[in-house]
Protein backbone atom coordinates (compact mmCIF):
# COMPACT_ATOMS: atom_id res chain seq x y z
CA UNK A 1 0.00 0.00 0.00
CA UNK A 2 0.89 3.53 -0.51
CA UNK A 3 -0.16 6.40 1.62
CA UNK A 4 -0.26 9.57 0.35
CA UNK A 5 0.12 12.89 2.73
CA UNK A 6 -0.68 16.46 1.42
CA UNK A 7 0.47 19.67 2.87
CA UNK A 8 0.62 23.32 1.63
CA UNK A 9 -3.04 24.28 1.85
CA UNK A 10 -4.01 27.82 2.91
CA UNK A 11 -6.14 31.02 2.85
CA UNK A 12 -4.57 33.14 -0.41
CA UNK A 13 -6.03 35.81 -2.17
CA UNK A 14 -7.34 35.90 -5.50
CA UNK A 15 -4.39 36.41 -8.10
CA UNK A 16 -2.39 34.38 -5.73
CA UNK A 17 0.02 30.96 -5.50
CA UNK A 18 0.43 28.12 -3.60
CA UNK A 19 2.31 24.99 -3.93
CA UNK A 20 0.76 22.09 -2.69
CA UNK A 21 2.99 18.81 -1.66
CA UNK A 22 2.31 14.93 -1.59
CA UNK A 23 4.54 12.63 -0.02
CA UNK A 24 3.83 9.34 -0.61
CA UNK A 25 5.08 6.69 2.18
CA UNK A 26 4.51 2.72 1.93
CA UNK A 27 5.30 0.87 -0.80
CA UNK A 28 7.60 3.63 -2.86
CA UNK A 29 9.58 1.06 -4.55
CA UNK A 30 6.26 0.92 -7.17
CA UNK A 31 6.33 3.98 -9.46
CA UNK A 32 2.70 4.72 -9.39
CA UNK A 33 0.56 7.17 -11.63
CA UNK A 34 -0.40 10.30 -9.38
CA UNK A 35 -3.07 12.08 -9.19
CA UNK A 36 -4.49 15.64 -7.98
CA UNK A 37 -8.73 16.38 -7.36
CA UNK A 38 -10.18 18.81 -5.85
CA UNK A 39 -13.92 18.67 -3.76
CA UNK A 40 -15.74 22.05 -3.29
CA UNK A 41 -18.78 22.44 -0.60
CA UNK A 42 -21.82 20.47 -2.25
CA UNK A 43 -19.72 19.30 -5.20
CA UNK A 44 -18.67 15.66 -6.60
CA UNK A 45 -15.10 15.74 -6.19
CA UNK A 46 -13.17 16.40 -9.90
CA UNK A 47 -10.43 15.64 -11.49
CA UNK A 48 -7.25 18.53 -11.46
CA UNK A 49 -4.01 16.94 -12.84
CA UNK A 50 -1.86 13.94 -13.19
CA UNK A 51 1.46 12.88 -13.89
CA UNK A 52 2.89 9.21 -14.98
CA UNK A 53 5.43 7.63 -12.94
CA UNK A 54 7.94 6.15 -15.53
CA UNK A 55 7.22 8.73 -18.76
CA UNK A 56 6.43 11.89 -16.66
CA UNK A 57 3.21 12.87 -18.92
CA UNK A 58 0.91 14.73 -17.64
CA UNK A 59 -2.61 15.75 -18.17
CA UNK A 60 -4.80 19.13 -16.47
CA UNK A 61 -8.29 19.44 -16.52
CA UNK A 62 -9.53 22.51 -18.96
CA UNK A 63 -10.52 24.53 -15.64
CA UNK A 64 -6.85 24.82 -14.39
CA UNK A 65 -4.98 24.54 -17.84
CA UNK A 66 -1.92 27.26 -18.13
CA UNK A 67 -2.01 28.12 -14.24
CA UNK A 68 -1.85 24.68 -12.36
CA UNK A 69 1.65 22.70 -13.04
CA UNK A 70 2.31 19.36 -11.95
CA UNK A 71 5.53 17.58 -10.84
CA UNK A 72 7.03 14.60 -9.17
CA UNK A 73 10.27 13.97 -7.71
CA UNK A 74 10.46 9.99 -7.15
CA UNK A 75 13.74 10.26 -5.54
CA UNK A 76 11.93 12.39 -2.52
CA UNK A 77 9.04 10.18 -3.24
CA UNK A 78 6.80 13.79 -3.75
CA UNK A 79 4.01 14.97 -6.19
CA UNK A 80 3.84 18.82 -6.43
CA UNK A 81 0.87 21.48 -7.62
CA UNK A 82 2.18 24.49 -8.24
CA UNK A 83 -1.07 27.07 -8.17
CA UNK A 84 -1.06 30.16 -9.70
CA UNK A 85 -3.34 32.60 -10.91
CA UNK A 86 -5.77 31.68 -8.33
CA UNK A 87 -9.33 32.12 -8.73
CA UNK A 88 -12.25 32.02 -5.92
CA UNK A 89 -13.66 29.07 -8.06
CA UNK A 90 -10.43 27.56 -6.80
CA UNK A 91 -11.67 27.43 -3.67
CA UNK A 92 -12.04 23.22 -2.35
CA UNK A 93 -10.03 20.77 -0.50
CA UNK A 94 -7.40 19.40 -2.90
CA UNK A 95 -6.50 15.54 -2.79
CA UNK A 96 -3.53 13.63 -3.65
CA UNK A 97 -4.18 10.23 -5.01
CA UNK A 98 -2.03 7.13 -6.26
CA UNK A 99 -2.82 4.19 -9.17
CA UNK A 100 -2.89 4.40 -12.62
CA UNK A 101 -3.28 7.02 -15.40
CA UNK A 102 -6.63 8.30 -16.13
CA UNK A 103 -8.92 11.37 -15.23
CA UNK A 104 -11.80 9.13 -13.10
CA UNK A 105 -11.10 8.82 -9.32
CA UNK A 106 -11.94 4.82 -10.08
CA UNK A 107 -8.37 4.92 -11.75
CA UNK A 108 -6.28 5.92 -8.16
CA UNK A 109 -6.72 3.36 -5.46
CA UNK A 110 -4.79 5.09 -2.85
CA UNK A 111 -6.18 8.28 -1.44
CA UNK A 112 -4.67 11.40 0.94
CA UNK A 113 -7.03 13.31 3.79
CA UNK A 114 -6.57 16.37 1.45
CA UNK A 115 -5.77 19.84 2.41
CA UNK A 116 -8.06 23.20 2.42
CA UNK A 117 -8.00 25.65 -0.36
CA UNK A 118 -8.93 28.60 0.00
CA UNK A 119 -9.08 31.57 -2.62
CA UNK A 120 -10.39 35.16 -1.24
CA UNK A 121 -12.24 37.32 -4.07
Amino acid sequence: QVQPVESGGGLVQAGGSLRLSCAASGRTNIIYTMGWFRQAPGKEREFVATISGSRDSTYYADSVKGRFTISRDNAKNTVYLQMNSLKPEDTAVYYCAAGSWGTARRAYDYWGQGTQVTVSS
